[in-house]
C-alpha cells in the first residue's frame, strides 16, 4: 500500500531557462546610471537665434506726408468756337507749340465779310452826316434865329419912337387920336413879334441845337455799335490761343461743321505741371506754401524736386480732406499731364529724437508697438514703446527705451521673450554660412 501511494504521487514540472550573466542582468541599470551622471556634470548648451541689431541713438527726424496723385498742366484751354461755321484752314497740328494771341485755325467766314462790309459803309455815312450837322445845319438855323430877334427888336425901338412923337403931337393938337391908336396897335404887334423870335432864340439856344446834335450823334452810335458787331462776329472765325502752350488735340478735320459748346482745338501749357493731393486736416496742417516737395515720376529713375504752391483753405465736402498743389517744372517736357505719380512732403522735424529703425517696431497680439531689446547676457526682452514720427527709415520713440540700447531690426518678428540671440551683420550671410559648415560636417 505504502508503494503504491508513492508510486502515484505527481513529479515536479521543471522548466529550463537558459543561463543569464549577471553582467547581462545589470547592463541597462549602469547605463541608465551613467546617462544620468553625464547629464549633472555638463548640461547641453541652449541654442542662440541669429539676428541683425541697431543701437538706440539720438538722431534728426523729418516725418514725410506721401500720397498719390495725376499730374496737370499748369493752365489748359479747350478752345470753342462762338459761331457755327465749317472748319476752312488749319494753322498748327497736334504737339505744336504756340504763343498766346497765335492764329490756330479760321471758319468759313464768307458771310460775315460782307456783313462789315455792309456795317461799314452805314457807319461812314452816319458819321458825314453827324459832321454836316456839326458843322452847317445846326449853326445856320441858330444863326437865322438871332437875326430874326435882331429885326425884331429894330421893329419894336421903331415904333416904340414913332409912338413917341405921335403921343407929343396928338398932346399939341397937330394929329387926331385915330393916327395915334393906330402907332400903338402897331408896338403891339412888334412887341409881340419880338418876344416871339427872343423865346425861339432861346429854346434853340436850350433845346433845338443839343436835341439836333444828339439825334445825329446818336444816329452815329448806332451804326458804329452794328459796324463793331459785325466785325466782332468776323473775329469769331478766328480761332487764336489765348494761352501759350502745346497743342494736344485737333478734334475736327476741315470742311467739317464748328459749334459752340464743342472745342476745336486744346492747348496746354505743360511748361510746369501740378500734382494735386488729398490730405487730412492734421496732414495739412504740418504743410506751408513752398514747402520742398519728391515726385517720383514712373519711367524717371531720379525724383523730381517740387514745391508746395496752394493749400486749399476749405475742406472738400465730398471727403472732407485738404487739396494740396504742388509745382513741378517741366523745361525740358519730360513730363506729361495724365501720369499717376508718388508725392512725398517733409512735415514736422523733431531734432534729438530717441531713434530706432523702423524695422525693429513689432506689433504684440494687441496691437502695441514693441521692440526686442538685447541685454548684457545677450537675451532679449520684449518691451512696449511709445511711437512718435517716423520719417527716413527711423521712428521716434517716446517712451521705453534709451540711446545706448542694443535693439533686434531682423528677425525680432515669432521672437520669445527671454531668447537667447548672436548679432550677426548679415542673416543671409550668416544663414549661408551655416549652410555651408553642416555640408563640410557630414
Amino acid at each position: 500500500m505504502t508503494r503504491a501511494c508513492c508510486t502515484n504521487r505527481r513529479k515536479p514540472i521543471v522548466v529550463s531557462l537558459p543561463r543569464v550573466s549577471a553582467l547581462t542582468i545589470l547592463a541597462p541599470a549602469l547605463l541608465l546610471v551613467a546617462v544620468a551622471g553625464c547629464s549633472k556634470q555638463e548640461p547641453a548648451p541652449q541654442t542662440a537665434v541669429a539676428v541683425e541689431a541697431a543701437p538706440v541713438q539720438l538722431a534728426t527726424i523729418t516725418e514725410h506726408v506721401v500720397a498719390d496723385a495725376v499730374l496737370s498742366p499748369v493752365a489748359e484751354a479747350a478752345i470753342t468756337p462762338k459761331i457755327t461755321a465749317p472748319v476752312k484752314k488749319y494753322f498748327v497740328q497736334r504737339g505744336s507749340k504756340v504763343k498766346a494771341g497765335e492764329l490756330l485755325a479760321t471758319l468759313d467766314n464768307s458771310d460775315l465779310e460782307a456783313a462789315v462790309t455792309d456795317s461799314k459803309g452805314s457807319y461812314d455815312a452816319a458819321r458825314a452826316a453827324y459832321q454836316t450837322a456839326v458843322q452847317g445845319q445846326v449853326p445856320e438855323d441858330y444863326q437865322k434865329a438871332q437875326l430874326d430877334l435882331q429885326q425884331a427888336r429894330a421893329n419894336l425901338d421903331l415904333n416904340r419912337s414913332i409912338v413917341a412923337s405921335r403921343q407929343k403931337l396928338f398932346n399939341e393938337g397937330a394929329i387926331a387920336g385915330r393916327d395915334l391908336d393906330t402907332s400903338k396897335a402897331a408896338l403891339v404887334q412888334a412887341q409881340a413879334a419880338y418876344d416871339t423870335a427872343a423865346k425861339h432864340l432861346a429854346a434853340m439856344k436850350q433845346f433845338g441845337r443839343e436835341a439836333e446834335l444828339q439825334s445825329a450823334k446818336g444816329t452815329l452810335e448806332s451804326a458804329r455799335g452794328k459796324y463793331l458787331g459785325a466785325t466782332a462776329a468776323l473775329s469769331y472765325s478766328e480761332i487764336r490761343s489765348p494761352i501759350r502752350g502745346v497743342v494736344t488735340d485737333r478734334p475736327l478735320y476741315l470742311g467739317e461743321m464748328a459749334s459752340p459748346g464743342s472745342p476745336l482745338i486744346t492747348v496746354m501749357d505743360t511748361s510746369a505741371l501740378i500734382a494735386k493731393i488729398h490730405l487730412s486736416q492734421p496732414q495739412a496742417q504740418m504743410l506751408s506754401k513752398g514747402d520742398p516737395a519728391s515726385v517720383q515720376v514712373p519711367g524717371l529713375p531720379d525724383p523730381v524736386p517740387g514745391k508746395i504752391t496752394l493749400i486749399s483753405p476749405a475742406l472738400d465736402p465730398g471727403s472732407t480732406t485738404v487739396e494740396v498743389w504742388v509745382r513741378l517744372e517741366n523745361p525740358k517736357g519730360q513730363l506729361r499731364p495724365g501720369t499717376a505719380v508718388h508725392v512725398t512732403v517733409a512735415g514736422r522735424t523733431v531734432p534729438k529724437a530717441v531713434a530706432v529703425p523702423s524695422q525693429a517696431i513689432v506689433l504684440s497680439s494687441t496691437g502695441q508697438p514693441t521692440v526686442m531689446v538685447i541685454g548684457s547676457d545677450g537675451v532679449a526682452h520684449q518691451v512696449a514703446v511709445t511711437t512718435g514720427i517716423a520719417g527716413g527709415g527711423d521712428t521716434q520713440i517716446l517712451s521705453g527705451v534709451s540711446p545706448g540700447q542694443q535693439v533686434v531690426t531682423v528677425g525680432a518678428y515669432a521672437l520669445d521673450d527671454g531668447t537667447h540671440v548672436k548679432v550677426v551683420t548679415s542673416l543671409q550671410d550668416s544663414d549661408a554660412s551655416g549652410t555651408a559648415g553642416s555640408g563640410d560636417d557630414k
